[in-house]
């Protein structure tokens, strides 16, 4: 299993909204490689993870225009 896909479940509170929020220091604190694989984590939970994802290639067609004459 990656280091990705563990949360811990202990870290978590229950907090009102119109409390102060402690998120920006919390991510300002973490490198930025962190910041990505918690971005990379979200992404792969909200639109999905498969083999196929990972492998498609983008294509790309070169369209000539036309030449005008004058």
């Amino acid at each position: 299993m990656s280091s990705l896909s563990r949360i811990d479940r202990t870290a978590f509170s229950v907090a009102s909204l119109g409390d102060e929020s402690d998120d920006k220091a919390y991510w300002l604190a973490k490198t930025p490689i962190e910041r990505l694989q918690a971005l990379e984590l979200i992404r792969q939970t909200i639109y999905g993870y498969t083999d196929a994802t990972v492998r498609l290639q983008r294509v790309f067609e070169v369209a000539e225009l036309p030449q005008h004459l004058p």
